[in-house]
């Protein structure tokens, strides 16, 4: 009787934490309510984001997507001037394609792509123990759906929905190199999937920064 006891209380304790972290992601205004971890595994306000325009994307550095690295960092190195920032959250959730410590992950991405962008610690983006950050973005922006002409859309496609045939319907994250667009004011503006084209990033992140 007491290990059901025990059992009961800790799923209690369990489902309050659920509706506690629901609670705060409702009451958030913009990313800027959130903190997270940097590759050192201090913790950062992105408050100090405040006036900048920002890309939020979960990487992994085995995927088929991972040569993106590349355009990332032209597009960080076209536009980091005007105040746009990268903020990179590798995350092994899928494929396990993000495996080793973020540090060896670090000298992975700077060896092969010389990123000088933002490298935040390791976070998960979906599930029970998603970061609140991610919480935050996937209740702003839903899933928009892989690019029907991408092959590796099509194939992304038939393998999420036979595990889900309404998988598009949620907003979780459905594979590496999702990225969400953030305002100078910290409003999640767009979601991009892994397979939407750079060159409309590109023109988007142009269009904003224009706006002061």
């Amino acid at each position: 009787m007491e290990q059901i006891k025990i059992i009961v209380d800790m799923k209690k304790m369990f489902f309050c934490l659920v509706a506690m972290m629901s609670v705060l992601t409702l009451s958030a205004q913009s990313v800027y309510d959130y903190k997270v971890k940097d590759d050192a595994g201090k913790d950062v306000s992105l408050a100090d984001y405040k006036g900048k325009v920002l890309l939020i994307v979960n990487t992994a550095t085995r995927c088929g997507f991972t040569p993106q690295y590349n355009e990332l960092e032209a597009l960080y190195g076209k536009y980091a001037k005007d105040g746009f920032e990268i903020l990179d959250f590798p995350c092994n959730q899928f494929g396990e394609q993000a495996p080793g410590s973020i540090r060896e992950i670090h000298e992975f991405c700077t060896a092969e792509f010389d990123i000088k962008f933002k490298q935040f610690d390791k976070i998960e983006v979906n599930g029970a123990n998603e970061h609140p950050l991610y919480t935050y973005l996937k209740s702003q922006k839903g899933f928009g759906g892989f690019d029907p002409n991408n092959k590796t859309g099509k194939m992304l496609d038939q393998m999420l929905r036979k595990k889900d045939a309404n998988y598009d319907k949620k907003s979780d994250i459905k594979w590496n190199f999702t990225k969400f667009l953030v305002s100078r004011d910290g409003q999640v503006i767009k979601r991009y999937e892994p397979t939407d084209k750079m060159s409309d990033v590109d023109a988007d992140v142009k269009a904003w920064l224009a706006k002061q």
